[in-house]
């Protein structure tokens, strides 16, 4: 198979960004030697249909433009540089990685020994590189094409003085409403639907407070008893919304079915407002899953035990915290962010264990947004 053309690109913006003619891909990563792109043909690929080296850099970023690439592409990272966990590195090329600014989930973890960048069981535990490769089970991002028809969509802007907000999981708010329709409970459709809205407006009530629609991880320990996560508090994707939580089939469908659960909800006067969890991933401490950041540059995206970068910093009981003392995560939420707001319309957010995002010891940094 003939490899795709690759031209320069440009560093920004982060993700993969579909122009009309082509997409350009770029990965922030201070520490890595190489960056390869892995492009899969289907989500039942055992292994990608092209790697790609990406051997433009500007800024730490790694960065390349396809012209015959489209919308649908499914694609991953393979990410090099040193594997040394004593040192706060984590690289393993072996495993393809999830893109953070991925704006929809193209295929989901298919949990295995291999999704661990160190070797399970071995005496010396994370220290020792796993060499089993991860392309048939790793988590996929999508190129997507975010256009839509908002028409004249409003956001409601209702007073504080007037504001009565509903905290709901978007699953559990309509799961067993009788007058929703079968196929659309539990979903963002029905959430948007006639019985719903009705419902929250003979309430009162002016905005909606989702509980986590980012693609969140469902633990391996989890998966295996037969369970999820089902409040979502374990982020994996900044940008992509849940596909739990969609009547739709394909992944761009996701993205159109969540833009328009919002825009029905502001139609209907009412705030969508998101909790969102920024403080932590889904990756775990350093016995974790290698799925995203981890294995691009873990050094750089999550706060390591001082004299001790092996280890991290646990503000958050969940076994890691994102680094937003670097510029670059600073930079990956202020644009996660600002897509909710630009691209998804809306209106505003609740920050999950938000002390942790600055913490320094017991203090709070003055690192300005």
């Amino acid at each position: 198979m003939m490899q795709p053309r690759v031209w320069p690109g440009r560093p920004n913006p982060l993700g993969a960004t579909w122009d009309g003619n082509g997409v350009n891909f770029a990965l922030f990563s201070e520490h890595a030697t190489q960056v390869e792109l892995c492009l899969f043909n289907d989500a039942s690929d055992q292994a990608e249909s092209s790697r790609i080296p990406l051997k433009e850099q500007t800024d730490r970023v790694w960065h390349g433009y396809l012209p015959d690439i489209r919308p649908g592409q499914l694609y991953g990272y393979r990410v090099h540089g040193p594997f040394d966990p004593a040192a706060g590195h984590r690289f393993n090329a072996k495993k393809v990685l999830l893109d953070p600014y991925a704006r929809a989930i193209g295929r989901d973890i298919g949990w295995s020994d291999a999704m661990f960048g160190h070797e399970l069981g071995h005496p010396d535990e994370d220290l020792r590189m796993d060499e089993r490769d991860n392309a048939w089970c790793a988590p996929l991002g999508v190129v997507v094409d975010s256009q839509f028809r908002w028409g004249n969509d409003v956001r409601p802007n209702t007073p504080w003085h007037k504001t009565l907000i509903y905290e709901m999981h978007v699953k559990g708010f309509t799961r067993l409403h009788p007058l929703v329709p079968e196929p659309l409970r539990g979903t963002y459709s029905g959430l948007a639907s006639r019985a719903a809205i009705e419902h929250l407006k003979q309430l009162g009530v002016t905005a909606v407070e989702l509980m986590p629609v980012h693609h969140h991880v469902d633990d391996r320990h989890l998966v295996s008893h037969g369970l999820c996560n089902y409040w979502g508090y374990n982020t994996l994707a900044f940008f992509a919304p849940e596909s739990r939580y969609s009547s739709a089939g394909r992944p761009d469908e996701v993205i159109h079915e969540f833009k328009s659960m919002v825009k029905r909800l502001h139609e209907a006067g009412i705030e969508v407002i998101l909790d969102v969890v920024y403080n932590h991933t889904g990756e775990g401490n350093h016995m974790g899953p290698t799925l995203s950041l981890r294995g691009i540059d873990n050094a750089s995206y999550y706060r390591m035990l001082p004299g001790n970068p092996r280890y991290y910093q646990d503000f958050t009981g969940c076994g890691n915290t994102l680094n937003m003392q670097t510029p670059r995560v600073l930079q990956l939420i202020m644009d996660s962010l600002r897509y909710w707001v630009q691209e998804m319309h809306v209106d505003g957010f609740r920050f999950d264990l938000c002390s942790a995002l600055a913490r320094e010891l017991h203090d709070v940094d003055k690192l300005s947004a």
